[in-house]
């Protein structure tokens, strides 16, 4: 019974599941005709591809717009949270006026009267003690003899006769043996004495006038520094190695933000770092703030902030003297002191004297002076030279010198290097013509009948000047609005143009008969 009934259960279950899937077969039947057969979108490698070099191209131009935007506003806000003092405008003062002929005459009548009244007033006195000579008294006697008529007292005694003092004087003029023989006692004494001086010090003065210069070289040590270019370089092996050009430089202010350093420019040329080593010998990197191709000087700047305080307190700031006049005469035959690299070595220092002053070196548009000097030096040193009030008067340069001096010490006087400094030392660029002008003799103008102007006696070639058309024989009569009467307005003039527009240069050239004026607009180039 119970088998029976477990099939019975079983095909009921059966049955069941049958006549369910009979009924999933007519309802899928039913809706056969809304099914769909579902395939992947095939890849767009072309799309994919430009999408991804888009994407990049953008990231990249974030990039470098993040970096231009950062690079711009750093300085802002950097100055916003740490902010500096403005540079100062570096300038030096001027010099005092030369004493002029006149005035030298007006000192010397005064001079004269001065001494002339001295003469009188010793003519007088002789002529007193000449008198009293005549009265047989002796002329020490005079005023003696005075003071005691004025206290009211008498020399001689009621009964005539002379005081003890006088009688005691009497005696020892009565006895001139006596008083010639203490007199040759006392000089003898003296003379051993002034021997004994003499050969025991006989070098004191030379002494004493050489550490007095070794004074002034130790304070003025302080404005000197080492400046080094360092190369990097490749031997025969492929192995690299630095190479170094050192040379001296002077410290010539402080505007604030750097220290600014006046120094030879070739020894750095191709250098990839420029040290400076100071008088503590603290060291820091400096770079070219401005430089003349002419005098081939450079400005180089130190950032005060990687300067310690204690270098800032030991370092001192050059003074810059005058080239042209020493007081009321020239500085031809005064004593100079040379500092600097004067044999390849460095901090080395030597005394002599100037032998000239008016030598004139031309360049393209300036002219400077040459100082000679007695000293012995290498063929190509650097460094200063100083005058006895601690002053720069020049900067080292032999370049200039002859065949049969250069190994005598000159320089090129800071007078006419002033104004070239202070650009330099501003950062502000030096224009370049390229012309070479003189003055022109007065007599030889009346002569010929030359107009007044600075005489263009050569050009550089290729330069803006040349290239305008300005030739040499020209004369140079008017820059802009300001006229030209001798070379100095040319330069003082070519100093003050912007470099930024072009200047109209009007010159007098020579025709058949007569000068013939042109008219240029050249625009300056930087040197």
């Amino acid at each position: 019974m119970k088998d029976e009934k477990k099939n019975e259960i079983k095909e009921d279950r059966k049955q069941a599941s049958e006549s369910k899937v009979e009924d999933f077969s007519e309802t899928v039947s039913d809706f056969e005709f809304l099914q769909e057969k579902i395939k992947e979108r095939p890849v767009d490698k072309k799309k994919l591809l430009r999408r991804t070099i888009t994407t990049a191209s953008l990231a990249v131009l974030f990039g470098v717009l993040a970096c231009l935007s950062f690079l711009l506003l750093e300085p802002v806000l950097n100055n916003w949270l740490y902010p500096e003092e403005e540079p100062g405008v570096v300038t030096f003062p001027q010099e005092k006026n030369e004493m002029l002929p006149e005035d030298m005459l007006t000192e010397g009548s005064t001079t004269g009267q001065e001494e002339s009244g001295e003469a009188d007033e010793s003519e007088g006195q002789t002529e007193i003690g000449t008198n009293a000579g005549t009265d047989g008294t002796l002329p020490t006697d005079i005023p003696e003899t005075d003071s005691a008529a004025a206290d009211g007292t008498h020399a001689e005694t009621s009964d005539g006769n002379h005081s003890d003092e006088e009688n005691a004087e009497n005696a020892n003029v009565d006895s001139p043996q006596e008083a010639d023989s203490s007199e040759n006692s006392s000089n003898a004494e003296n003379v051993s004495e002034t021997s004994e001086t003499e050969e025991i010090e006989p070098l004191r003065p030379y002494q004493t006038q050489y550490e007095e210069l070794y004074n002034i070289y130790r304070e003025v040590e302080s404005s000197m520094v080492t400046v080094t270019g360092v190369r990097s370089n490749v031997d025969w092996f492929n192995n690299p190695y630095q190479s170094e050009g050192s040379t001296a430089g002077v410290i010539i202010a402080n505007n604030n933000r750097e220290l600014l350093i006046l120094s030879k420019k070739s020894p750095l040329d191709g250098a990839e770092t420029i040290r400076i080593s100071f008088c503590n010998n603290m060291n820091a990197d400096a770079v070219i703030k401005q430089y003349d191709k002419n005098t081939d000087l450079a400005v180089l700047a130190v950032d005060l902030k990687y300067i310690g305080g204690n270098t800032l307190q030991q370092v001192v700031v050059a003074t810059l003297g005058s080239s042209v006049s020493h007081g009321t005469a020239g500085i031809t035959g005064t004593p100079v002191i040379a500092i600097g690299n004067l044999f390849g070595y460095k901090d080395t220092v030597c005394y002599g004297m100037v032998t000239s002053n008016g030598n004139v070196i031309s360049m393209a548009d300036n002219e400077y002076k040459l100082i000679t000097t007695d000293i012995y030096a290498g063929t190509s040193p650097s460094g200063i030279l100083v005058n006895m009030d601690r002053e720069v008067i020049g900067i080292i340069d032999n370049s200039h010198n002859h065949d049969d001096t250069r190994n005598l010490l000159s320089a090129i006087g800071i007078t006419e290097l002033k104004e070239t400094i202070a650009k330099l030392s501003n950062g502000e660029p030096i224009p370049y013509l390229g012309i070479y002008v003189q003055d022109i003799d007065v007599r030889v103008r009346n002569e010929q009948g030359l107009p007044q102007g600075a005489y263009i006696f050569d050009i550089d070639m290729d330069s803006p000047a040349m290239l305008k058309g300005v030739q040499k024989g020209d004369i140079l009569i008017r820059i802009g609005t300001q006229e030209i009467r001798s070379a100095a307005d040319y330069m003082n003039a070519l100093r003050n143009v912007p470099i930024d527009r072009s200047i109209n240069i009007v010159v007098q050239r020579a025709s058949v008969n007569a000068y013939e004026e042109m008219q240029f607009s050249i625009q300056p180039a930087i040197k």
